[in-house]
């Protein structure tokens, strides 16, 4: 009986054994840190000027931040040692420069190559003055796609894990729907404004929604946003001190249209300071048309996080945003990420 059971016992072992081994890439989930990028060449290619230019592509500073931080995280490996653990990474580059395989530039995505939520860009070519040619026309474009990439993975983490008293919050005040970190728990309701906050003593993150009517097609610009930024901001988050409140920053101050449930989105991103105070840090802020009320509703983040790197507080934050959905949008699905410039 014991043989019999021991021979069992091995048997199954051997068979789970064997189904690990044998399991679907698509099974196995991508690792790394969110904005960590791996790159796959020769040590000749990354130690030479193409090296140097793509991983200032991939570590271009971030715009709306008070230091300079890098977009990414970048890694390199060899072709020789990508193998086991480093093909699961989450975002990977791997270039190849081959005079008797390419005769022209390719650059094309696949996803869930070894692992699943993963994508990986592949960049070959003839010689490296190709590749160095579409860097420099595509400037940002590689950074950008990785980036949105991760704003949608973190968009859609937080369609199952999300701050349930945002949402309910704004649900009932505004007719909207925003899924924000869950962590985000305390907050403050006044008549038109609502202002939550992880209250964090390392990293704070808040998140504030507000409306104003609709009466100009003006209200869309860096200008008139900026203006009602500071008016209705300042008029409802105070600082410590008396007659202290919040402002924006006007120097690095920018405004970008972006696509968002199909419809126009206007993303105001800078730093904010504290009137009065010595507080500050950077916002991303979201401005939509809600045709059907006549308004406009603006949801934003901001941090303040002294002393610390921001990049990936205010990208939390700005990836809640993205999941800003007006009346008659809550059962639509997100918006997905838009492929990177591809060339072949």
């Amino acid at each position: 009986m014991k043989k019999t059971f021991s021979f069992t016992l091995l048997m199954g072992l051997l068979t789970l054994l064997w189904n690990a081994c044998h399991t679907s890439p698509s099974i196995i989930t991508a690792t790394g840190m969110p904005y960590e990028v791996e790159v796959v060449t020769t040590r000749t290619i990354w130690d030479d000027s193409l090296g140097v230019a793509l991983r200032a592509e991939l570590e271009r500073p971030i715009s709306g931040l008070p230091q300079a931080e890098p977009s990414m995280r970048v890694t390199f490996v060899t072709p020789d040692d990508f193998n086991g653990l480093m093909t699961y990474v989450r975002n990977i580059v791997i270039l190849n420069i081959d005079a008797e395989r390419y005769t022209k530039l390719s650059v094309r995505v696949e996803k869930d190559s070894w692992a699943k939520g993963q994508a990986v860009v592949h960049i070959s070519a003839p010689d490296e003055a190709a590749v160095l040619t579409y860097l420099a026309d595509n400037r940002g474009a590689l950074t950008d796609y990785f980036t949105r990439l991760e704003m949608t993975r973190m968009a859609q983490v937080m369609q199952e894990t999300y701050s349930s008293l945002v949402m309910d919050s704004v649900k009932s005040k505004f007719g909207i729907m925003l899924n924000v970190p869950s962590d985000i728990t305390s907050f403050k309701d006044t008549t038109d404004f609502f202002w939550a906050s992880n209250d964090a003593k390392s990293g704070r993150m808040d998140v504030v929604v507000y409306t104003f009517p609709y009466t100009d097609p003006n209200t869309f610009t860096l200008e008139y946003m900026h203006h009602m930024r500071d008016s209705i901001l300042g008029a409802n988050i105070p600082g410590a001190y008396p007659n202290s409140h919040m402002a924006t920053q006007p120097i690095g101050l920018s405004y970008t249209p972006i696509t968002l449930q199909g419809k126009y989105c206007g993303v105001l991103r800078g730093l904010w300071r504290m009137e009065g105070d010595m507080m500050g840090g950077p916002f991303v802020s979201f401005a939509r048309l809600d045709e059907a009320n006549h308004r406009v509703i603006v949801a934003e983040g901001f941090v303040y996080a002294p002393e610390t790197d921001k990049r990936n507080y205010i990208r939390r934050l700005e990836a809640g945003l993205h999941t800003l959905r007006l009346p008659g949008e809550f059962d639509k699905p997100l918006d997905g990420v838009e492929e990177v410039k591809e060339k072949n």
